[in-house]
């Protein structure tokens, strides 16, 4: 027999289990929101001391509670903190292997697509999905054999929190790494993200396929169209992770295919998209015109990190795009990102110098040559037409002067 003080702890622990046996649901949110109070934050030995070695005993509980309410939005919050007091528990692993042995993970994935349920309430089911995912490889495929990919991506997509879309990004960057059965399925669903209508969704995927893109080597093709559609974002914020994922991916294969769409973008039929839409005003840009500032934008930074990747895009007549770029005086954001990169390029390589220089005339290239940021305001409006509807030489050809100044 134990002594009188263990003997006493247990008989604790069964009236405190038989009070939330007999309890009901009010009560049962009193002692949720006791328990949390009390024990958030203390590790598997203290809570194991707090329940006489029993509180796996309340972990199932509290699991069954929660797979027979959750349909019902019976106390899911608090339920969900409270299963967490454990998973997060210090050398609690045990815990997280009896909460998946009485399908926890499913439970979890369910919450996440049931639309009378709070925001709040699957950004608690998310965080308990992190915790099981940080436990090691194993925990990760669990996940992401139950679906749950789809489940987080639809969630990241569709839902209005803020919060709990940082949480899922933070999850299916967690999925992503250190998991390579499932990482390509990972990746895929972030894809799928991207063509939603919500700027911040698109950001934390975008941020999560960059961060991932290393460790994946090579990116789908399928990747190339709905990244270069980012471009066009009126976010900022996208733009920017776009334009960081199109300089993740020139390192790699998809370069040819990234290339030759990006020179494509600067040359948008915005004059007759405009003419086609008379409800647009003269200051509001066309997506294909903010789409152009953002490529103009990317394939400066290209170009200035790879002497390669600048060459090559000179083949594919990114100074005859980056002309029309600068010509369009329906956005000067086009104007402007067009004339810094085509700065870049002039002063590399001398060939394009001199074809830019018969291209604007002496008294415009003096004002390039002395502030490239601003010398498009200079040009009128039959010179800016010039521009916009320039043809510089072939590829061959500019690659002959290339050659014939080596």
């Amino acid at each position: 027999m134990g002594s009188v003080k263990e003997q006493e702890a247990i008989r604790k622990l069964m009236v405190f289990l038989q009070e939330w046996d007999n309890a009901r649901k009010v009560a049962r949110s009193d002692i949720l929101d006791n328990f949390i109070r009390s024990n958030n934050g203390k590790t598997e030995p203290e809570l194991e001391l707090e329940f006489s070695q029993g509180a796996s005993l309340f972990l199932a509980r509290l699991a069954a509670w929660l797979r027979m309410t959750y349909m019902y939005s019976t106390c899911i919050n608090k339920l969900l903190k409270s299963i967490g007091v454990f998973l997060s528990a210090a050398s609690g692993r045990r815990y997280i292997i009896e909460f998946l042995e009485i399908g926890g993970v499913l439970m979890l994935l369910e919450i996440l697509g049931l639309n009378h349920l709070k925001e709040e309430d699957k950004r608690e089911s998310v965080k308990l999905l992190q915790l099981i995912a940080n436990t090691g490889r194993k925990y990760k495929e669990i996940i992401c054999e139950s679906h749950g990919v789809q489940s987080l991506t639809e969630l990241l997509a569709n839902c209005t929190s803020a919060e709990a879309r940082q949480e899922v990004q933070i999850l299916l960057g967690s999925l992503g790494q250190g998991n390579p059965k499932y990482q390509n399925q990972v990746y895929s669903g972030l894809l799928a993200v991207l063509p939603c209508s919500s700027p911040h969704a698109q950001q934390l995927a975008l941020q999560a396929l960059c961060d991932m893109q290393e460790a994946l080597g090579e990116a789908p093709p399928a990747l190339v169209t709905p990244l270069l559609s980012a471009l066009c974002s009126a976010q900022p914020e996208v733009r920017y992770e776009a334009r960081r994922l199109v300089c993740a991916l020139a390192a790699r294969r998809a370069r040819p295919a990234l290339l030759s769409r990006l020179v494509a973008l600067l040359t948008p039929p915005g004059r007759s998209a405009r003419a086609q839409d008379p409800t647009l005003s003269p200051k509001e840009p066309t997506p294909a015109h903010v789409q152009q500032a953002a490529a103009a934008k990317a394939i400066g930074v290209l170009a200035k990190e790879s002497a390669e990747v600048a060459e090559d895009l000179i083949q594919l007549k990114v100074v005859d795009g980056l002309m029309v770029a600068v010509g369009n005086l329906d956005y000067a954001l086009s104007q402007r990102n067009a004339s810094v990169s085509l700065e870049y390029f002039v002063r590399m390589y001398p060939f394009v110098e001199e074809h830019v220089r018969k291209a604007v005339g002496h008294t415009l290239f003096q004002f390039f040559k002395d502030c490239p940021e601003t010398w498009y305001t200079k040009l009128d409006p039959a010179q800016a037409e010039e521009l916009a509807s320039n043809l510089m030489d072939s590829p061959k050809d500019m690659a002959k002067m290339h050659s014939a100044e080596g």
